[in-house]
């Protein structure tokens, strides 16, 4: 049900009442906790007028949990980033209220739960202290030849404590040839900052697709970041220098099974078909693998094996 109304919604179609079931989408809407990005793109489209009050209501509800959250974590990050401005250390958000902000246009529309920096691994030493001054603790280095760690700060009221990651990397050593260093050298600082900056919005899409792979496509949340990114772009998204570029990292299987699988799933979705994806990665994928954790069936085992076995261009 839920994907037939996406694709309803991209393709700018009429949203009837009797054409869906809404108490049903409610339900598929509220098990991926995607009620901001389903509303951000009713009421910037002018289609909530056209699904039920209740509907509109469940919808609003949860982006105006979103926005709270958001915003909190806003003023979390920025007084982080204000403290790595000043020691000149070069930052880039990653994802988070910077990506809702600027792809899903609010910092409602997309819900998060925690701070990602992307900085440079020689800053290490350097950002630990200033998290620690701040009132951060290291709660894991992760494993060998990863490339993130995470700092905890415990809250006053609050049973959860805030979260930044700093990333130095966005995938694994060794399981790609992957250099960094392309995504720093096209990132332009956020005004009026010199070290704060953002990724190319080539990048940005190149990182999300590649997030999405990591998790298997394991929620819905995952194909609304790519669509909508393909959306915002337009003609500004190079799919063949995408491509390109993930043949030369060695990333092309992880990219091109994410989008297949984005293809294959949203066949009716005209963004889609700037993929122009035309191989086998990813079809043993199951939409119900995500939706009804309990579902199990023999597709599901193969895609398994083929996201572990045959997802890489190169593997440990």
């Amino acid at each position: 049900m839920i994907i037939p109304f996406v694709e309803s919604i991209y393709n700018h179609s009429s949203l009837r009442q009797n054409d869906f079931d809404y108490h049903k989408l409610k339900d598929d809407i509220q098990h991926f906790s995607i009620e901001p990005q389903i509303y951000a793109l009713l009421n910037k489209k002018a289609c909530l007028d056209d699904t039920p009050a209740f509907f509109v209501h469940f919808l609003k509800k949860g982006s105006e949990t979103a926005f709270i959250q958001n915003l909190f974590l806003k003023s979390q990050m920025e007084k982080v980033l204000c403290r790595f401005e000043d020691q000149q250390i070069e930052t880039i958000p990653l994802k988070g209220v910077y990506f809702s902000e600027t792809y899903f246009g609010h910092l409602a529309a997309r819900s998060t739960s925690d701070i990602d920096l992307l900085i440079r691994k020689k800053d290490l030493k350097k950002i630990d202290n200033i998290l620690k001054l701040s009132g951060f603790t290291l709660e894991s280095d992760g494993p060998k030849n990863h490339f993130h760690c995470s700092y905890i700060k415990h809250l006053p009221g609050s049973p959860i404590p805030l979260q930044v990651e700093i990333h130095w990397d966005i995938l694994k050593e060794n399981t790609s040839s992957f250099d960094i260093n392309t995504f720093w050298e096209s990132s332009i600082p956020i005004s009026p900052n010199r070290y704060i900056k953002h990724l190319s919005h080539q990048h940005t899409f190149y990182l999300m697709v590649l997030h999405a792979w990591r998790h298997n496509l394991d929620s819905l949340r995952h194909f609304l970041d790519i669509l909508q990114m393909t959306e915002f772009l337009e003609n500004q998204l190079n799919v063949a220098d995408l491509y390109s570029q993930a043949k030369k990292d060695g990333t092309l299987k992880r990219v091109q099974r994410t989008l297949n699988i984005t293809k294959q799933l949203f066949d009716k979705c005209s963004l889609t078909h700037a993929y122009a994806v035309n191989n086998n990665y990813g079809k043993w994928w199951e939409y119900e693998k995500i939706r009804y954790r309990d579902y199990r069936s023999l597709k599901v085992y193969m895609d398994w094996v083929d996201f572990v076995w045959f997802g890489r261009d190169r593997r440990n």
